[in-house]
């Protein structure tokens, strides 16, 4: 288990320094507020939430996978998959599960009011993949555990979908521009960053798309496809248009933002 964390750590910090790298050298938009502060504040939260994981759920995603593993329970335990089969439908089936809970925490006001810290960057770089509040981690690993054990999914796949997924959510919020033949084709297949940046944009129904971190199939699929923002990728807003103000997002102020009074329409 430890080689485990070890491994995943390696990758999350190879695929964090190269993207700020890239960002850095090739930036798809100008920054509008001090990088500084933003890394100061969302490294705050990064740290804070990787303390409370392991003092609570710790490695929990994996554990289950194993213990589903050791016990054979699971449906793909039960069904007797094939190896191969198993893998790759319980990979596709925790990406999809991603992409549910991500479209969830959107229209459930309760979610909404925790998944909202990830929203209120006022810029895009590779901190801005694990702003999240606390609770919300929390409950997202509980979650995910859920459907490892009810599927019975391979630990090992378990843990190349963590693997893969953080080094995807860490590339598609880097404010990196690729080129745009580049891009489209890879949008058939994988969400990139000029599409994930839309669904930080301050317009609701643009936020309300693109709920993708992986895969981008299940955007199409679930017709939450957005190809271009209103307002072209240099200009557009990003954010929530209640919190516009960075002075006002400090590391407190957003641990304590889901206790506000919620003012939207959402």
């Amino acid at each position: 288990m430890q080689d485990e964390a070890t491994f995943r750590l390696i990758f999350f910090l190879g695929a964090f320094v190269v993207c700020a790298g890239i960002e850095w050298l090739r930036p798809k938009r100008a920054w509008r507020e001090s990088r500084l502060t933003r890394w100061r504040i969302n490294l705050a939260i990064i740290l804070m939430n990787t303390l409370i994981v392991r003092m609570t759920v710790g490695a929990i995603a994996v554990t289950t996978a194993v213990w589903a593993q050791q016990e054979q329970i699971g449906l793909f335990y039960w069904l007797q998959f094939p190896t191969v089969i198993s893998s790759v439908v319980g990979f596709l089936l925790l990406d999809m599960a991603i992409w549910c809970q991500h479209w969830i925490t959107h229209k459930w006001s309760v979610l909404w009011r925790l998944h909202q810290v990830h929203h209120t960057d006022l810029d895009l770089d590779v901190t801005s993949a694990l702003r999240f509040h606390p609770v919300e981690i929390v409950l997202s690993l509980i979650y995910k555990a859920l459907i490892i054990v009810v599927l019975g999914i391979d630990p090992l796949v378990v843990i190349t979908f963590e693997i893969i997924l953080n080094a995807s959510a860490i590339f598609t919020h880097a404010n990196i521009r690729l080129p745009s033949r580049l891009d489209s084709a890879l949008r058939w297949v994988f969400c990139t960053p000029d599409m994930h940046r839309i669904h930080h944009s301050v317009y609701q129904e643009e936020t309300d798309s693109n709920y993708g971190f992986f895969l981008s199939i299940w955007d199409r699929l679930f017709s939450t496809y957005t190809v271009e923002p209103k307002d072209n990728h240099q200009q557009m807003q990003l954010g929530l248009s209640e919190h516009r103000q960075q002075s006002a997002l400090g590391f407190l102020a957003l641990l304590k933002l889901p206790l506000q009074k919620w003012r939207s329409t959402r």
